[in-house]
């Protein structure tokens, strides 16, 4: 080509981009077997550990326990999201001009899992409130590094797996995981917090939740085969790129997808009050929420072998939409029952929805717009997220501890409708309206 034809290099420019795309996909291509194997591994390990923490019924009943208030279970799972809310552009900012991304993955993971373990020795050494105090430190950091870690994560995966292959990557690592969680979860609340193992049951699940999630994390480490970017934004101030969030928006079925992913959140600020209303109608001990854990956790399993593959043949937005449908009926059994039959059958319906709500908002996010803006709309979708989960479970426990948990769940339900309504009529199947990458 003539310089004089192509002053700016452009033919040259896309040649080269074509030529690092071709070479990014023979070296997924040649890399997949182990890169899957690992990330199966650490899934499973992560999910295992991970779902004894964020599970809604260990964590709530532990805060009870603590201060007997409702208002302080939802002030715990409020400085949870605000932690998650706070880091997720800056983690976007760090990573999107990477060539490389495992490293940073590997500091902030670690960084996590030190908080979880915070939460297990603060549970054995300390008392009263300086406990509490420190227990809510944990958490507010535990979200901070969870919040960094998912953008992280999502963007090493969108990397390292074709999209026809996550989908039942997900949904096996999600069974596997989740069914070793089901029966730690039982064991947990009928043994290790019943019987106050090693002098504080809570402490010792959590305790074991850092063990899991830490050996996932070695294995990451040092199993994954990461290839170079080969497409990448230029490193810019983080203020200057929150100005570009606008351009982002554009993208209209992205747009409807945030105000989906904001009524869906807005419904699950009532996740922490369900094992403290099942509770109320039941008897909250060590018995029931490990029973209500296992089915929780286990129903929550066996759906995700379903949902994987599902939703690799024909998209994830039709999980989402089945993941709400679940969730719908789910809260309204809740709220329509009081005998262990309908509780226990909620909690069934609320892990089936949980598990399709995961995988399908999680993925769905990465299939919209162009591959090097993914970790700012994975930052963009987990800030908004972040903040609506920050506030909603401080006003739910105060409306709780003044009105009971009917009105929340009537409000929890309303949410879900609209979100399902949202997705249904204004939100495309990203995959078939875009070239897949």
């Amino acid at each position: 080509m003539d310089p004089l034809e192509d002053p700016e290099g452009l033919d040259d420019k896309a040649g080269a981009q074509r030529r690092a795309l071709a070479e990014h996909a023979r070296f997924v291509d040649a890399n997949l077997k182990r890169n899957y194997t690992a990330n199966f591994i650490h899934g499973v390990l992560g999910m295992t550990g991970f779902r004894l923490i964020y599970a809604p019924t260990i964590i709530p009943a532990y805060l009870l326990l603590l201060t007997g208030s409702t208002a302080a279970v939802g002030l715990g799972a409020a400085l949870l999201q605000l932690g998650a809310t706070i880091s997720p552009i800056a983690s976007g900012s760090r990573i999107e001009h990477r060539s490389h991304i495992l490293p940073y993955a590997i500091r902030v993971g670690s960084l996590m899992r030190l908080m979880i373990l915070g939460l297990s020795l603060t549970g054995y050494f300390l008392t009263g409130n300086v406990l509490l105090i420190a227990t809510f430190a944990c958490f507010l950091l535990l979200g901070f590094f969870t919040g960094a870690q998912r953008v992280a994560f999502q963007m090493l995966m969108s990397k390292l797996i074709p999209i026809r292959k996550r989908g039942r990557l997900q949904g096996y690592r999600n069974f596997a995981g989740g069914l070793i969680a089901a029966v730690l979860a039982w064991v947990a609340g009928n043994y290790l917090i019943a019987d106050e193992w090693l002098g504080n049951g809570y402490a010792t699940t959590f305790l074991f939740a850092f063990l899991l999630t830490s050996a996932g994390l070695v294995v990451l480490k040092t199993m994954i085969r990461e290839p170079a970017a080969p497409i990448s934004r230029p490193q810019m101030p983080i203020m200057q790129r929150i100005r570009q969030f606008p351009e982002l928006l554009e993208d209209r079925d992205f747009a409807w997808f945030l105000g989906v992913q904001c009524f869906s959140t807005m419904a699950r600020v009532g996740a922490p009050f369900w094992t403290i209303y099942a509770g109320t109608q039941l008897g909250l001990d060590g018995a029931l929420i490990g029973g209500l854990s296992f089915v929780f956790l286990g129903s929550d399993t066996m759906s995700n072998v379903l949902w994987g593959p599902l939703g690799d043949r024909f998209g994830f937005k039709i999980i989402y939409v089945l993941a709400l449908c679940s969730s719908v009926c789910g809260v309204a059994l809740l709220i329509l029952g009081s005998t262990a039959v309908p509780i226990y059958a909620a909690f069934v319906l609320l892990g089936v929805g949980g598990s399709g709500w995961m995988l399908a908002s999680t993925t769905m996010v990465l299939e919209f717009g162009e591959p090097q803006d993914t970790p700012m709309r994975l930052a963009f979708v987990t800030t908004l997220e972040g903040a609506i989960a920050a506030s909603g479970p401080v006003l739910a426990g105060v409306l709780v501890a003044l009105s009971g948990f009917v009105p929340l769940f009537v409000i929890v339900l309303a949410a879900q409708v609209a979100a399902l309504a949202l997705l249904v009529v204004k939100v495309r199947e990203p995959r078939h309206r875009a070239p897949l990458f």
